[in-house]
C-alpha cells in the first residue's frame, strides 16, 4: 500500500529521482535547446545562418494567448507562405521562445491568408545549389523541427489551402493535423528531383505507416481532406474553410486536450516524447521522473481534495 502522508511525497520523489542515473539519450531529451547536429557532424550553424540571412521575405509570427495556447503563423502570402531564408531563421527563434514559455500548453500552426505553406522559397533553393548546401540546410531544418516536435506543448497544424513540399513536412512535426474541406497536402519532392529533407519522410512513416508513406511520397499524391482522413494523416476535417472560423474551430478542438494545469499538460507531452524517442527502459525511467514533478503538487493535491468531497 502506498504511503498516505502527502507531505512526504515531494521528499520521497526527490530521493527516487536520484536513485538511478539517467542515460545519455534521456539527458539529451531533458535538456532544452539540444539539437541533432553540431560541428562533430560537419554542421556549422552560424555559417548556415549567415547564408540564410541573404534571402529575406515574409515572417514567422507568434501570438501567445492567456489560455496557454499559442498561434504560430507562417506569413509570406505573396509566395503561398513559402519559407524564405529569414523565415527559417525566425522559425528557430520562435521555437526557442516557445521552449521558454512555461505557461504554454498548446500551439496552433497555420498559414496566413487561408493557405498553409508551399515549402521553400525557390529563390533560396536556386542559390543553394550544391549537395553541401542542401545537406547543411537539411541539418538546420531538421534541428529546428526536432526541437519543435519536442516542445512540451500539444501542437496541431491547421491546414488551409495547400501544404506542399516543406510545408507538408512541417505538418508532420505537429502532434495533430486538422484540414479545412478544400485543403490539400502534397509531398511534391519527387517532382523536384529530391526527397524530403526536413525530416518529413521519417515522421510520415510514424504517422501513417511505411506502406502508405511510400505511396504518398513516391506517387507525390494529392491528399485532399477526405483521403488524408481515411489514411490517418489528419484527425478531423473541419466544418469551415473561412480563415477566422476555422481558426476558432481548431482552437476549440485543441482545448479538449490542453484543458488543465500547464505543469500536468507539459509533463504528459514530455512523457509521450520519451516513449516515442527512447528505448522502453529509458522511457519508463523518464516517465517515473516526470511523475515526481507533479505528484504531490498543487494540481494533484487539489484533485485529491475534490475527489474526497465527491466520496462523502
Amino acid at each position: 500500500m502506498l504511503p498516505c502522508d502527502l507531505g512526504s511525497k515531494p521528499k520521497m520523489a526527490k530521493s527516487l529521482l536520484n536513485a538511478t542515473s539517467l542515460s545519455a539519450r534521456t539527458k539529451l531529451l531533458h535538456q532544452v535547446g539540444v539539437s541533432l547536429y553540431n560541428t562533430s557532424h560537419g554542421f556549422y550553424e552560424e555559417e548556415v545562418k549567415k547564408t540564410l540571412q541573404q534571402f529575406p521575405g515574409g515572417s514567422i509570427d507568434l501570438q501567445k494567448e492567456d489560455n496557454g495556447i499559442g498561434i504560430l503563423t507562417l506569413n509570406n502570402p505573396s509566395k503561398m507562405n513559402a519559407f524564405s531564408g529569414v523565415m527559417m531563421l525566425q522559425l528557430l527563434e520562435k521555437v526557442i521562445e516557445l521552449e521558454n514559455w512555461t505557461e504554454g500548453k498548446g500551439l496552433i500552426v497555420r498559414g496566413a491568408k487561408n493557405t498553409f505553406s508551399s515549402g521553400s522559397d525557390l529563390n533560396a533553393v536556386k542559390a543553394l545549389g550544391t549537395p553541401q548546401d542542401g545537406v547543411a540546410l537539411s541539418m538546420f531544418m531538421q534541428n529546428t523541427l526536432t526541437r519543435f516536435m519536442r516542445l512540451p506543448l500539444i501542437s496541431v497544424a491547421l491546414i488551409q489551402g495547400r501544404a506542399l513540399g516543406g510545408g507538408a513536412e512541417f505538418t508532420t512535426a505537429c502532434d495533430f493535423r486538422l484540414m479545412t474541406p478544400e485543403s490539400e497536402i502534397r509531398f511534391v519532392h519527387k517532382e523536384m528531383g529530391i526527397i524530403p529533407s526536413w525530416g518529413g519522410a521519417s515522421r510520415l512513416v510514424e504517422i501513417i505507416g511505411s506502406r502508405q508513406a511510400l505511396k504518398v511520397l513516391s506517387g507525390a499524391l494529392k491528399l485532399n481532406s477526405e483521403k488524408a482522413l481515411n489514411i490517418g494523416m489528419v484527425e478531423e476535417v473541419l466544418q469551415f474553410s473561412d480563415e477566422t472560423k476555422s481558426l476558432e474551430e481548431a482552437r476549440e478542438w485543441l482545448m479538449q486536450f490542453v484543458n488543465g494545469p500547464p505543469e500536468v499538460i507539459r509533463a504528459l507531452k514530455k512523457s509521450v516524447c520519451s516513449g516515442r524517442e527512447l528505448y522502453l527502459e529509458e522511457a519508463l525511467q523518464n516517465e517515473r521522473d516526470l511523475l515526481g514533478t507533479v505528484w504531490g503538487g498543487p494540481a494533484n493535491l487539489e484533485a485529491i481534495a475534490r475527489k474526497g468531497k465527491f466520496n462523502k
